[in-house]
């Protein structure tokens, strides 16, 4: 049964998860204890189990849609107004500006690995993630076909499945290489192809009036 908090419980819930993704980034997931949460947030450990009954799983759990969300947060106001090249531009180097600074150090990736890949909250806490992220792309895309700056042959959802799947390969060889030059290649390659596929579309049309 999911538990109905008061304004004040969803506000301490996420004080306790703010901080245990905190201590999680500076010690590591494997080194995090209860403990350290409590004393961080400055928690007992009764607060503590009363918001995650299931101890440090289910808190662990909470960090991971904690972090997915960062992921989205950190590539804003861009990425929910890819309406105009500029846009795209910025939202490109925010995108490789934040898998830099965050190098071989993954804690999303850290995080579901303790938690199991494979169990169904982990499972849901990427889908979620992926959808929201390649939803948001695919927006992008029909907004600039329906003011022409991209072709309308293009296949919006397809597009951003590839780009989104070029970034996810670019930043797993970040992890093992500590270099964004996969990132880039991916994004700027995908961001290429989309503005060649208007001025091709002008080009054919030209052709067709002569």
């Amino acid at each position: 049964m999911t538990r109905v908090l008061t304004r004040k419980g969803e506000a301490t819930r996420a004080r306790i998860v703010a901080g245990a993704a905190t201590e999680i980034r500076e010690r590591g997931v494997d080194e995090v204890r209860l403990e350290d949460v409590m004393a961080h947030t400055g928690t007992s450990k009764g607060q503590l189990f009363h918001y995650f009954p299931d101890g440090k799983e289910e808190l662990l759990l909470a960090v991971a849609q904690y972090e997915a969300d960062q992921v989205l947060l950190d590539q804003e106001p861009m990425l929910s107004n890819l309406t105009s090249w500029p846009t795209w531009l910025a939202w490109r180097d925010r995108l490789v500006e934040r898998y830099r600074a965050q190098g071989v150090k993954c804690p999303l990736n850290g995080l579901l690995g303790q938690t199991g890949r494979r169990a169904p909250g982990a499972q849901a806490v990427m889908i979620g993630l992926m959808v929201r992220w390649q939803d948001a792309i695919a927006a992008g895309v029909r907004h600039m076909q329906a003011t022409g700056d991209i072709g309308p042959d293009v296949d919006a959802d397809r597009t951003a499945a590839a780009l989104l799947a070029g970034i996810q390969g670019g930043v797993l060889l970040l992890l093992s290489t500590g270099r964004t030059d996969h990132l880039e290649a991916a994004l700027d390659l995908t961001i290429d192809s989309l503005r060649a596929s208007a001025v091709g579309r002008r080009s054919d049309e030209r052709h067709d009036d002569d």
